[in-house]
């Protein structure tokens, strides 16, 4: 069970910063269609705060999903040597 939780976590972590990376886009895009020089600064630095933090959540499950595989293929490889 709790092995299904942790690649249910991840799998959420990794769903919510694609949307919010969609989101931080969508608003840079916006920003640029923006008339007003004080919105498009505002604009501008909050779509690319989503946009830096999005990306981190989507390297996130994947570096954790890298060294989990890679943990049981070392530990398979550790127990393999010790019998």
């Amino acid at each position: 069970m709790e092995d299904l939780i942790w690649w249910g976590k991840q799998f959420l972590i990794g769903i919510c910063s694609i949307f919010f990376l969609l989101l931080g886009i969508d608003t840079l895009i916006a920003a640029y269609h923006s008339n007003s020089p004080h919105v498009f600064i505002m604009s501008f630095f909050s779509s690319n705060l989503m946009i830096l933090i999005s990306a981190v959540g989507i390297i996130y499950p994947i570096i954790k999903i890298y060294t989990r595989f890679r943990g049981e293929r070392k530990g398979e490889s550790n127990n393999e040597i010790q019998k």
